[in-house]
């Protein structure tokens, strides 16, 4: 019998940035293998949960379960990561009442956001994912990061009641003003979405259901679909990590990893 609450982890094989991304190593570790044990740390002592790689890769799959994680396979012509969360979902024997969709590429999200996005979704929301409040010094960092991986990291402008507007990949909103600003408070406006999303069957379905829309295609964010379909998305916010990394998109994004580990210590369990 299928949990009420489902969380998978899609490991899809193709990159264009980097390939085979799953089972590329970040300080000794594979990616998939980090996400993983990350997830496991995050929902310890939660009832009802069921932990699941999605991929549509045999090796990818197999090395799932070697970290004891059950892997379903999935049709790899699946463009996005929820709606391979669907698929897999779909192969379960009693449909979950959530799924929540943790991407493969993000092993290093602070350690609240797992359980904020599932208690959100208890409390009413369609869609919940977690975000960020930057302080300066992380928005300035954000902003070094983007000279080089510019398609590397998330912003979202959200309205006093948590309700996301927009997603972007780039620095949204734009700040008038920032040296008055940066004296005035240790916060900057800028809020770093995290690669995380929690969704009830409905909101999941439907949103599987509709073709991908043209501003989703340009930012290269399926998100923005839901809020095209006006689905709301409910944005919870959570701690900084113990160390701030963006998503694993490029070779960059792996060297600026361990180089924080290094630097550190390493955050996965």
């Amino acid at each position: 019998m299928t949990p009420p609450t489902l969380i998978v982890i899609p490991a899809r094989a193709g990159s264009s940035r980097l390939p085979r991304k799953p089972l590329r190593l970040i300080a000794g570790r594979t990616l998939l293998h980090r996400t993983i044990a990350m997830a496991r740390a995050a929902t310890t002592g939660l009832s009802d949960i069921q932990l699941l790689v999605a991929t549509d890769d045999a090796e990818i799959a197999a090395h799932a379960r070697a970290a004891g994680c059950d892997a379903a396979l999935t049709d790899s012509a699946i463009a996005t990561g929820s709606g391979r969360a669907l698929a897999a979902a779909r192969q379960c024997d009693s449909q979950p009442r959530f799924i929540v969709n943790l991407q493969g590429d993000s092993p290093f999200q602070p350690q609240d956001a797992l359980r904020a996005v599932i208690a959100a979704l208890e409390s009413g929301a369609q869609v919940a994912t977690p975000v960020i409040a930057l302080d300066w010094p992380a928005l300035d960092a954000l902003r070094d990061h983007k000279t080089r991986s510019p398609f590397s990291g998330t912003t979202c402008a959200r309205a006093p009641d948590g309700r996301a507007l927009w997603f972007s990949k780039t620095i949204i909103p734009a700040i008038r003003n920032e040296d008055a600003l940066r004296q005035s408070q240790p916060l900057s406006p800028v809020w770093r979405h995290v690669g995380l999303y929690g969704y009830t069957l409905e909101a999941l379905t439907r949103f599987e259901a509709t073709p991908p829309t043209a501003l989703e295609n340009l930012e290269g964010l399926e998100q923005l679909r839901l809020l095209e379909l006006g689905i709301p998305v409910t944005t919870v916010p959570v701690s900084p990590p113990v160390f701030d990394s963006s998503g694993i998109d490029t070779e960059a994004d792996i060297a600026r990893a361990e180089a924080l580990i290094a630097a550190h210590g390493d955050p996965t369990p």
